[in-house]
């Protein structure tokens, strides 16, 4: 799911307003200017988000103080607000060669189909030092959600977002337990200690429930949720890491692993800890029936009310509930707690804390007749300057690990404050495993992984029945492609959908 989105529903003017985003001024130099000598003012269209739309005069402002030439203008158009929707939207006018929009904004978790059909600019070919700038300095993780398998980079990274782990540091601490003095924020939990905490502050602080998380039968539970809680127990559904994005029908389907299976366990146990196939390791009833109808808006109603004690969602919710007029620094945010280390894992790649990478990048239409001015701005989405820019004025973190290190972005109200934590959970985040097959294997996973939460049959059946699922959906899209029906196969490392 795309975590850019994923704050549907939330008010957003309230979201703004608690990054304290006020007019900001530079700190630095400027880059110099990207672009000059051009025939008169011309405008670059960019399809993007309603934040970036409500902001675009600001964004333009500041593309000119980093740098863009004063005869480049923005304008901006909202897509619709669900980004699978948005997707479908932008392959129609992609499909149909429109000049226009020059640029969009894409969803990381399904930027890699569009690579695949050929509809997007490989910057690497005629940026080749712009290109090489973002795969030396960007998260990688995050750049390899828009590159195909020979390296080729199909856009400029924007923002990434990962799941992490909110929490009621006052309730913690009034049961007894240190965040600070055993560093929560950089140093994970396993998932033993997490419900054992969660039950203790549960029960000692008469806090209604303990852990709320989404586990509704939709796309965040199989691209996010349910691959973070498999992760952390060093399992996958399609073995190691390396084969997240193929080959289709090549790589082995192991959601009945051992890993796998215990995870699947250990939430069971968070719901019903009398379940007959319960993990004796966790502490149960921890979680309430309801997770099971929950997505990212409704699972954090009732934290942001004051009745759980541990919440996991993205970004988007930090800033909210650490505003003042919320929790302020009585939020404690962690990474996600693991059940294994990476060393213990089954599968190579996984193990210790797991976050779902999430965000957006920025990708170039082949077809519009405004191609240079257009690189232009992409060029200046990369400084430094602006990502920071970005992050004061609307939380998008950047997508250089380096400016995290920074005093400015530990200065920005709110979301400054977490921002070790932040960065640790993108250094550890692990994206969808977007193919030609995904839209298919999403569904079953999501289908599948709820019944078995729900005490529809054990978590040993419905992995198994799900492997069969996503056996026949491999087998039969390899014979498709085989066959010349389209699809080949993205770009091998990490990628996503978002989170932010």
């Amino acid at each position: 799911m795309a975590d850019g989105d994923r704050s549907r529903g939330v008010d957003r003017r309230r979201f703004v307003k608690a990054l304290g985003a006020t007019g900001l001024a530079a700190s630095g130099g400027l880059a110099g200017c990207l672009s000059r000598g051009a025939s008169g003012p011309q405008t670059i269209q960019v399809a993007a988000n309603t934040d970036f739309k409500s902001n675009v005069g600001k964004i333009e402002s500041k593309l000119h103080e980093v740098g863009l030439s004063e005869d480049i203008e923005i304008s901006a158009i909202a897509g619709v607000s669900s980004s699978g929707a948005r997707k479908q939207q932008y392959n129609r006018w992609l499909s149909g060669n429109l000049e226009q929009p020059s640029l969009f904004m894409m969803d990381s978790g399904w930027t890699i189909p569009f690579i695949l059909r050929k509809q997007l600019v490989d910057i690497s070919e005629i940026r080749p030092e712009l290109a090489n700038k973002i795969q030396n300095e960007y998260f990688e993780t995050f750049v390899r959600s828009i590159e195909d398998r020979t390296g080729g980079l199909y856009g400029v990274p924007l923002f990434p977002t990962t799941g992490t782990m909110l929490y009621r540091k006052d309730l913690v601490k009034e049961a007894g337990f240190s965040p600070e003095r055993n560093n929560w924020a950089t140093e994970p939990l396993t998932w033993q200690k997490f419900s054992r905490v969660t039950k203790e502050t549960m029960d000692a602080t008469d806090t209604r429930w303990g852990f709320s998380f989404q586990a509704n039968a939709y796309e965040g539970l199989a691209c996010c949720d349910f691959k973070e809680f498999t992760g952390s127990w060093g399992g996958s559904y399609f073995g190691e890491k390396d084969n997240l994005f193929g080959p289709v029908g090549e790589r082995p389907v192991t959601v009945d692993s051992d890993p796998v299976v215990n995870a699947t366990r250990m939430v069971r146990t968070f719901i019903d800890g009398d379940a007959d196939n319960a993990l004796d390791s966790v502490a149960g009833d921890i979680s309430p029936r309801a997770v099971l109808q929950w997505q990212e808006a409704t699972s954090r109603r009732p934290f942001a009310n004051g009745n759980v004690v541990m919440h996991r969602n993205w970004p988007y919710a930090i800033a909210l509930d650490g505003a003042e007029d919320a929790f302020g620094r009585d939020l404690g945010v962690m990474p996600i707690p693991y059940g294994v280390t990476e060393q213990e894992a089954k599968y190579d790649g996984y193990g210790g804390t797991t976050s779902s990478l999430g965000g957006w990048h920025i990708t170039l239409n082949p077809s519009t007749p405004k191609r240079e001015p257009a690189l232009e701005v992409m060029a200046a989405l990369t400084e430094p300057e602006m990502q920071l820019f970005l992050f004061e004025l609307l939380g998008w973190l950047p997508p250089r690990p380096a400016l995290f290190e920074t005093e400015r972005m530990k200065d920005v109200p709110v979301m400054g404050r977490y921002v070790d934590t932040l960065k640790l959970t993108a250094e550890n985040s692990t994206p969808r495993p977007v193919t030609v097959a995904w839209p298919q294997e999403s569904t079953k996973i999501a289908q599948q992984v709820n019944a078995a939460l729900s005490g529809d049959g054990t978590p040993t059946q419905q992995m198994q029945t799900l492997k069969g699922q996503l056996q026949a959906i491999e087998d039969a899209s390899e014979r498709k492609d085989a066959a010349g029906g389209g699809g080949g196969q993205p770009a091998s490392g990490t990628a996503t959908s978002g989170g932010g």
